[in-house]
């Protein structure tokens, strides 16, 4: 089968079908170990618990709900 043929085919799938096949393909791609779920987690409550005392203590400064939302609705528009 050729890459054209394939991609037609792979196009007919309904979206949630055609998603998945590009998740498997972009994973595919990645030539990193894959990493364990748990060590994930364990990372991001870190980062979490460090952004959290980092703005508790006032060393960073937050945005406004109003200006969070105007950056999300500007990246969307364009």
């Amino acid at each position: 089968m050729t890459r054209e043929a394939l991609l037609e085919e792979v196009l007919r799938l309904p979206q949630r079908d055609r998603a998945e096949v590009a998740a498997e393909i972009l994973a595919s791609l990645d030539d990193s170990p894959a990493e364990d779920p748990a060590e994930i987690e364990k990372a991001w409550a870190l980062e979490i618990e460090l952004r959290a005392r980092r703005a508790l203590a006032g060393e960073t400064s937050g945005a406004s709900w109003g200006e969070v939302r105007r950056r999300i609705e500007g990246r969307l528009a364009r």
